[in-house]
């Protein structure tokens, strides 16, 4: 998979993620763009690792599954880190 389809990917995995998961998050376009991305490389690396596959394909329904799967791991993640950080979080000026 070149380059822009997996910035497409990303883009569209990170909306789907953002639309699923319950709550604010910042960051626009760029975040969402961030998320998605962030989140296919984790849920490619995690389901490559446990032997379930990962990303091969644009049109493959695992792979949208897999990236859309890392990117709501990314957000929980994201998530349970910012309500620790004593500042209000890591994007909190």
């Amino acid at each position: 998979m070149g380059i822009i389809s997996f910035i497409i990917l990303g883009l569209i995995a990170g909306a789907l993620a953002k639309a699923l998961w319950k709550g604010e998050e910042p960051g626009g376009v760029l975040g969402t763009l961030l998320v998605g991305v962030v989140g296919a490389l984790l849920g490619g690396v995690i389901a490559s690792a446990a032997g379930i596959g990962g990303l091969s394909s644009f049109f493959s329904l695992g792979t949208w599954l897999i990236a859309i799967g890392g990117a709501l791991l990314f957000l929980a993640v994201f998530n349970m880190l910012a309500q620790r950080s004593p500042a209000g979080g890591p994007l909190s000026g």
